[in-house]
């Protein structure tokens, strides 16, 4: 029988996602027990032999079925009664994928980052509370939540359910979490590619989209211009930064935007893939305003894809404070995207 693991001291919804289980893998690396949600009868398993191939030490580990789309998190009778310790939580729960449809989208992306946050209320000893946003989220000074009516409707049909979804999540935890006395903070990624000594992913969409079309020479023209910028974030400096999180984040309300600014510009990046895979990259560009007008049979570039695509820059000094407190440091971008573009590659289906 196995041994009764400590009381778990944070709590990762959304830990079977792609980075939800490198958070769990660095936690417990830490030495901070933790406990993770899962929907399904196989995923905790799934999440604990995961953890063995990667090192993880499972015995400070606690497994707790959990919904976010339903209030209280739909937590079975006695789970709660294992989390009362919980002092740090962070929500990684969304559905991420192009081409959703908003009622796909909001019940996880929206209404169940509001269910995870009023959860996070109820705790006694709760220190903080993290929201994983979305890149390109969080921008707006004063964020606006509940939007009327016509403003969703009008954001949904601009940006697309997932975008739209991911922005509406953000601003209602901004908004909400002053209001129920839980201090919050939101992280926004950019593009989060596989980890940086190994290349290992777990996302086939986005900016690996991109490497898949360009292996496959189906990539004859780059969207954007010479100063697109489509900055990425490895997955393990990601999940260090989350970790560090609770205890150097102060205030009621912090918001970081993570990405490595040693990101090339979007088609040097794309050059340096190329050369990496042995294939000839894209010869000309053309703006996203025009490729937003014809056929997606012949770009080949999903519509949402499209309002990543982007010549802004990012303000990331909060977040490059917060990782010098933390000891941490971007690993070179460059090799990174070759290990996991080559990786992708591979281990193609």
């Amino acid at each position: 029988m196995s041994p009764t693991p400590p009381p778990p001291r944070a709590l990762v919804i959304g830990a079977t996602g792609f980075i939800g289980r490198w958070l769990v893998l660095e936690l417990l690396g830490r030495g901070t027990p933790v406990a993770a949600t899962f929907r399904g009868t196989t995923a905790g398993a799934a999440l604990r032999r995961w953890l063995r191939t990667h090192g993880g030490d499972e015995r400070g580990l606690t497994t707790v079925a959990a919904d976010v789309t339903a209030p209280g998190l739909g937590l079975r009778p006695g789970g709660e009664d294992r989390l009362g310790e919980v002092r740090d939580v962070y929500n990684l729960a969304a559905r991420y994928q192009f081409g959703l449809t908003r009622a796909e989208a909001e019940p996880v992306n929206v209404h169940g980052a509001l269910n995870a946050l009023r959860w996070s209320a109820t705790l006694p000893g709760l220190r903080r509370h993290v929201h994983l946003s979305g890149y390109r989220t969080g921008r707006d000074p004063r964020p606006r939540y509940p939007l009327d009516a016509q403003a969703a409707d009008a954001l949904y049909s601009t940006d697309g359910a997932y975008p739209a979804s991911k922005r509406l999540g953000d601003a209602a935890v901004r908004v909400t979490a002053p209001e129920l006395g839980v201090p919050v903070t939101t992280v926004n990624p950019s593009n989060v590619i596989g980890h940086s000594q190994t290349g290992e992913y777990g996302q086939r969409f986005g900016l690996a989209a991109v490497v898949r079309q360009l292996q496959a020479g189906q990539l004859p023209v780059l969207p954007g211009s010479k100063r697109t910028f489509v900055p990425v974030v490895t997955v393990d400096h990601l999940a260090a930064f989350l970790a560090a999180v609770p205890a150097l984040d102060e205030g009621p309300v912090q918001s970081h935007t993570v990405l490595d600014p040693a990101t090339p510009y979007f088609p040097e990046l794309v050059e340096k893939l190329a050369a990496h895979l042995g294939v000839r990259p894209p010869r000309a560009m053309i703006p996203v305003g025009l490729v937003r007008h014809l056929p997606r049979g012949i770009t080949g570039a999903s519509p949402e894809a499209l309002t990543f695509l982007s010549e802004d820059r990012y303000d990331t000094a909060s977040a490059e404070r917060l990782a010098a407190a933390a000891g941490l440091t971007h690993p070179p971008v460059v090799p990174a995207l070759q290990r996991w573009a080559g990786r992708l590659v591979a281990e193609a289906p």
